[in-house]
């Protein structure tokens, strides 16, 4: 078995004495793992790092084992390394993409977006409001996505303020009455409106987070979210002077 393509390095952990299995996230083959040999050698660890893009062989003797990669850069994100925020989205991005996605299973359209999303890396004015689009269009990938064309309630376009935690439904502060108190905000940003600060993205991952954790994980066995989400949340929060 032996096919070639290039991905996105997810996560790489060290396997035997020299070699690492290195997990990536491709347009044709999806989330795939496969043993380097030499992975972890002074040579390959540079280009084995999460973010960096790769172009890779994978060989097998039956598709359903783990398979050998071999490894050529196409372009390296280190440069994310140098910068916190950056850091710490890429982080994200790898953490929750390795998390969500099934394996071997492709997802061209979402692969494109993760692609575009971490060649943004290192420009902080307009990384936020990308992330965001990404994780929105991540949960629409995953079944997750939300409604927000008209009030869930009221059944018609209105001004939308709220988004219920159980459906993704947008409401409207009318829809919403006395229910308001238990449901989820909805800003601007969300709706592609206004001008995108960081205090507004922060709340608007608040009701991301809300599906990311309590809807599509319990699908993935309740495992919880990756550590890293929060970490860049809290980091755009303190930015945002809200942290």
């Amino acid at each position: 078995m032996e096919w070639r393509d290039q991905g996105i390095v997810l996560a790489v952990r060290r396997h035997g004495e020299n070699a690492a299995i290195v997990e990536v996230f491709t347009p044709s083959h999806g989330r795939h793992a496969g043993i380097v040999r030499g992975g972890t050698s002074r040579k390959l660890t540079p280009i084995l790092q999460p973010g960096g893009q790769i172009d890779m062989v994978w060989r097998a003797r039956l598709e359903d084992h783990l398979g050998h990669f071999t490894v050529e850069p196409v372009r390296s994100r280190a440069a994310a390394l140098s910068d916190r925020m950056a850091l710490a989205g890429l982080n994200t991005v790898c953490a929750l993409l390795s998390f969500c996605l099934p394996e071997r299973e492709a997802h061209l359209p979402l692969y494109q977006r993760s692609e575009a999303l971490l060649d943004l890396l290192g420009n902080d004015d307009l990384w936020p409001l990308a992330y965001l689009r990404w994780e929105m269009a991540l949960l629409d990938e995953m079944g997750f996505g939300l409604d927000l064309s008209a009030c869930a309630v009221m059944g018609r376009n209105m001004p939308l303020d709220y988004v219920s935690p159980r459906t993704g439904r947008a409401v409207s502060a009318e829809g919403a009455g006395d229910w308001a108190a238990r449901l989820l905000p909805l800003p601007p940003v969300l709706l592609g409106q206004g001008e995108a600060p960081d205090t507004e993205i922060a709340e608007a991952l608040r009701t991301t987070g809300h599906f990311l954790r309590n809807k599509l994980a319990p699908q993935l066995g309740s495992k919880p979210l990756p550590e890293a989400r929060q970490r860049y949340v809290d980091l755009l929060r303190r930015r945002a002077g809200t942290g």
